[in-house]
């Protein structure tokens, strides 16, 4: 009998994010209509990025793929994330793209206009050649969001990710990230989504994301904001939660605001972990928050409940803060939150 000489796969980053980076710019005149904005504040954004630095801030080793124009605005985001320990190596610069911006109004409890700038963007073009000089089979775990499919060479370049992780047995998680405003037609995003689910471990979403991504009726989307990206899509959540777990991945994590979140897998009834009670100033990052929280429990070994419930404290850390990726919380800091209100 032969001997199976491969040697083990090293792994030396606990995560690797990839998609959409830029430069957020927030109202400093919290309250007020969007026409009525005085100022800004500049952060980091982008949902992988944010969700690296959350990563980063836990403790865990994280490295990003996305991209950056040639511009001061991307050499803000990289100094930003070389500052905050995330590898951004495997992170090209595109010549002739812009690093991409968003522009955000901040009216609590449940109005935030949100703009995006991503004309001739650089993370757009991330191409498989990008991808195959990331470090994707030395991570444990692979993380996408469904805007990296919105267009390509970013779709293909995913997709081949995806791909890549799933053979080297890396563990891929999909942030379904829905914007609206990214997609030509909102059945575009459910028709790319579900060609990715096969190579998809986990996935993250709200019940809006979850509804988007196996949409059938296009008169179940309504836009409720021409200045927001998000859309409300209705739909049997339930169903959809069980047709997309037949598609390929064994958990999905559906995000639930202020109620926690929902663990479903595959074959087993579902379970609620509960939120934790804050009031709300900026609800933009609270996700990408909530992704770091849970993987960070996932790399360490952790139950899945206890998992979701440290995912549901940074994301609830983060809607009482202004800003997305410097609002993420460090380990000390939501474990102390967490033991305040109950523990994990």
């Amino acid at each position: 009998m032969g001997t199976n000489t491969t040697p083990p796969r090293q792994v030396v980053y606990d995560t690797l994010h990839m998609g959409r980076s830029g430069m957020d710019l927030y109202s400093s005149s919290v309250g007020a209509a969007f026409v009525d904005i005085k100022g800004f504040s500049a952060y980091v954004g982008g949902s992988p990025t944010n969700t690296s630095v959350g990563c980063r801030r836990l403790g865990l080793n994280s490295a990003l793929l996305t991209a950056f124009g040639n511009d001061p605005v991307g050499d803000f985001v990289a100094h930003f994330l070389e500052q905050e320990g995330v590898d951004i190596s495997s992170s090209p610069r595109k010549a002739g793209r812009r690093t991409s911006a968003v522009v955000l109004g901040i009216e609590p409890p449940d109005k935030f206009p949100l703009v995006f700038y991503r004309d001739n963007c650089a993370d757009i073009v991330l191409s498989i050649d990008d991808v195959l000089a990331a470090p994707i089979a030395s991570s444990q775990v692979f993380q996408i969001a469904g805007t990296n499919l919105s267009q390509d060479p970013s779709r293909s370049a995913t997709i081949y990710a995806a791909e890549l992780a799933r053979q080297a047995g890396v563990t891929v998680v999909l942030d379904l990230d829905f914007r609206a405003d990214q997609w030509h037609d909102p059945r575009a995003f459910g028709a790319a989504i579900r060609s990715i689910l096969r190579c998809t471990d986990v996935v993250m979403g709200n019940d809006d994301e979850i509804n988007a991504a196996m949409l059938s009726d296009p008169g179940a989307v309504r836009i409720t904001d021409s200045q927001v990206s998000d859309a409300r899509v209705s739909g049997d959540v339930a169903h959809h939660i069980a047709r997309l777990l037949e598609m390929g991945p064994e958990l999905l994590l559906e995000k639930r605001g202020e109620r926690g979140c929902r663990i479903h897998r595959r074959g087993a009834p579902a379970e609620d972990v509960p939120g934790f009670e804050v009031r709300v100033q900026n609800i933009l990052g609270a996700g990408d928050a909530f992704g770091a929280g849970f993987l960070y429990g996932y790399v360490k070994g952790w139950d899945l409940r206890k998992a979701a419930r440290l995912a549901n404290a940074c994301g609830a850390m983060v809607v009482t803060r202004h800003g997305c990726s410097i609002s993420m919380p460090f380990l000390d800091e939501v474990m102390a939150f967490a033991n305040e209100l109950g523990g994990l």
